[in-house]
Order: structure tokens, then sequence, then C-alpha cells
């Protein structure tokens, strides 16, 4: 029996002092979000949804209402798709520039390959994977959508692929508005597929 589980990244989120948000309270869709969160419940109008659950953040609650309201579901909140924690929340990150360049902020960049500066990687692959079963199971043979965040649903992919999870941000697949779909037969994972049907955009944009 085919099951697939969805994982959307939610769209883009109104964030005019670009700084690193996380989990900060208070951060909805922006105008281009909105429009992006239409443009997926578009493409997966036609598609067996039968569960739609999200990060409790805002912007992931905003991007799944529309796919939830097209498919007369409610939207499940799940703590185990929630954005990474992160010690530089609230503050402007870029590389050489910003929180980067003041010395008290530099224990934190100790060790690249947890990281040293928020939650570990493999901690993200495994609350996502748990999410992800969650789903599976309340969509058996039918469809799930999960909303969550770039960072978890990028470590989770390459959890999945058996790749290394420390890995350079800027390279990451995992645009505005993407999925990135789960394929199951059974439990067992048979095949990754990405789609952006909201179109591409630059994993090194600040404020996405």
């Amino acid at each position: 029996m085919t099951t697939v589980v969805h994982m959307l990244r939610h769209g883009e989120v109104h964030n005019p002092e670009k700084i690193l948000y996380g989990r900060l309270e208070g951060y909805r869709l922006s105008e281009r979000g909105q429009r992006q969160a239409l443009t997926v419940a578009e493409a997966v109008a036609g598609h067996d949804l039968v569960h739609v659950v999200a990060s409790p953040l805002q912007r992931a609650q905003e991007t799944a209402a529309p796919i939830a309201a097209a498919h007369r579901l409610d939207i499940a909140t799940d703590e185990g798709l929630i954005e990474a924690g992160n010690q530089f929340e609230g503050l402007h990150v870029a590389v050489g520039d910003g929180a980067l360049r003041e010395p008290k902020h530099w224990p934190k960049l100790v060790n690249p390959f947890k990281p040293s500066w928020g939650e570990p990687y493999l901690e993200i692959a495994h609350r996502m994977l748990g999410a992800v079963h969650r789903a599976r199971e309340a969509a058996d043979g039918h469809e799930a959508l999960c909303v969550s965040h770039q960072l978890p649903i990028w470590t989770l992919r390459r959890f999945l692929e058996g790749k290394r999870l420390w890995h350079d941000p800027r390279r990451r697949q995992c645009s505005l508005a993407s999925l990135t779909s789960l394929v199951f037969d059974g439990d067992e994972l048979r095949e990754i597929v990405y789609s952006e049907p909201a179109g591409s955009t630059d994993p090194k944009v600040t404020g996405a």
C-alpha cells in the first residue's frame, strides 16, 4: 500500500528587520508568502490528501490553511515539525557580518558539525522522522502534507539519503513553498521526490 507524506516548507515571511527569527513568535507570511501558499493549494488540489499537519509556528500554520481548507480538513499541529533551535535568534546573522563579527558569539561556532550554536542535526532528523511516521500512519494508503521549515526538512532529507548531516546552508535544495515528497510502500521509504510549485528561491536570502 502506497502512502505519500509531502514535506512543505512554509512561504515567505514578513521580516523587514532581516533577523534570524527561528522560533520567535509573531512572524507571519508576507503577501508573497500568502500567494505561495495559495499556489501550493492549487498544485495539490487533485491529490488524495486526508491529513494536513503543521509546525506550531504562525508562518507554518498560515501556509497550511488554504491547503486544509481546499480539502475540508482541520490542521493538526505537531511540535516535531518546529524550526530548529538556534542561539542567534533575534540577531542579524550573515557571513562575516552582524552577530558573527562580535567576539562574544565566537564560542558558539566552535563545532559546526553538531552544530554548537543550536539544536543538533541528529536530534532534528529524529524528531522530524517521528513526525513523518505519525503523518504516514494518519494517512495510511493516502497522502499527508506536513508544513515545516527549511533546515528541518533538509536535515531530514539528508538523513534519509544516508548523507552527512552537516552541510553548506547555501546549497540546500528546499525553496520557499517547495515540496519534498516521501513515497512509502507500507512503512518502507521507496523514493523522495522534490518539486517547486511556487518557483525557485535562493537559499542564501535572509528572512525566508
